[in-house]
């Protein structure tokens, strides 16, 4: 029988079993049980769903903190690749941004963060007194950013990646964390399939009394010749040749009876599973990874004097939460809710026996 914190640490680390991978079933189960549901709902609840802004801002937040937990130690030994991008169609306040993508990640490497830089334009001062006085307040405007995936069929889906304030009454580059747009680039794009962003710039707070300062944002480079402030993408990523600290296993070599334990790449489709279409708003898929390869015996003699452990084995030691919008019902009306799953991404492997971690020194 294993000792009550081995069950309870087996049990708040669901990625951690042994050679396994996180399946649609797991996390469906997952959702359910953090919102008390015994069933997904039908598509039928989640017809013409508007997210609002506090929902959105709320899961957006979660996102980058979630980027900054993954990062964090990684800022050293990374390269970095400014892309140049441009507006490829504008209608009303929402802009269409294509980067090409072709070579621009090394092969070998980690992205680490995916930064787009826009230009904001000073609003000429005659415009703004046409406007009346703007307090501070009704003087901002919501500028969110969302990845646009074209599928094969030719119909399209949005996913939100950031949002945040800007003032009309400030100008300069305005930056926004697109990592995740990038990842979904590189697992569901074809090689040579552009990146594109969807830019909207809306009213902070909707309704008929709301201030229209949204008109006044402009970019640089919004039907004008490239130029001068036009919109970067900046790309830094880790060499893994170089960075050995990752745990990563090497993308180019397949996994074998000899691998070392290591952390595998493993692109979840939340697309791809009916239940998800039906239910998940946001995001339409995440990296989750998986530890798979093999790990060093100890010696018979320990083996047995200690004989309640069993075989050491690669599992996950450090797990990530995943931030999600999905639908509620409740009362008769549904509404979009934001969620945070623990233990959904794989951030560390190592090995371990029988659910007990062996000490970072005693690892081969």
């Amino acid at each position: 029988m294993r000792p009550l914190w081995l069950c309870w640490a087996l049990w708040v680390l669901p990625l951690a079993g042994p050679g396994t991978a996180l399946t649609g079933e797991q996390l469906l189960g997952s959702l359910l049980q953090q919102l008390q549901l015994s069933e997904a709902p039908d598509r039928a609840d989640m017809e013409e769903l508007v997210i609002p802004a506090h929902v959105r801002a709320q899961y957006v937040t979660l996102l980058q903190r979630s980027h900054g937990d993954r990062s964090r130690g990684k800022r050293f030994s990374q390269s970095f690749r400014e892309v140049a991008g441009r507006f490829l169609a504008s209608e009303a306040s929402t802009h269409l941004l294509v980067f090409g993508m072709e070579q621009r990640l090394p092969p070998n490497s980690e992205l680490v963060q995916a930064v787009l830089r826009l230009f904001q334009e000073p609003v000429p001062k005659a415009t703004l007194h046409r406007h009346g006085r703007l307090s501070p307040r009704s003087a901002r405007a919501r500028v969110t950013v969302e990845w646009l995936r074209v599928r094969d069929d030719g119909s399209n889906r949005t996913s939100l990646i950031d949002s945040r304030l800007v003032s009309v009454h400030e100008s300069g580059w305005k930056v926004f964390d697109v990592t995740e747009a990038v990842n979904f680039w590189q697992q569901l794009s074809r090689p040579r399939q552009p990146l594109l962003l969807q830019v909207s710039v809306q009213r902070e707070h909707p309704g008929p009394l709301a201030s229209g300062a949204h008109k006044l944002v402009r970019f640089a480079s919004q039907g004008a010749p490239a130029g001068l402030g036009e919109p970067q993408l900046e790309l830094h990523t880790l060499d893994l040749g170089d960075y050995g600290a990752q745990g990563d296993c090497d993308p180019e070599a397949p996994v074998t009876e000899g691998t070392r334990c290591c952390r595998q790449e493993m692109y979840i489709d939340l697309q791809g599973m009916k239940w998800a279409d039906n239910w998940v708003l946001e995001p339409p898929g995440f990296l989750a990874y998986e530890c798979v390869g093999t790990c060093q015996q100890p010696p018979e003699a320990l083996a047995f004097k200690w004989p309640f452990l069993g075989p050491r084995q690669c599992i996950a030691s450090e797990t990530a939460s995943l931030p999600m919008i999905v639908s509620i019902k409740e009362g008769g009306r549904t509404r979009p809710q934001v969620v945070s799953l623990p233990n959904m991404r794989v951030q560390k492997c190592s090995c371990a026996s029988d659910g007990a971690l062996v000490p970072r020194g005693l690892q081969p």
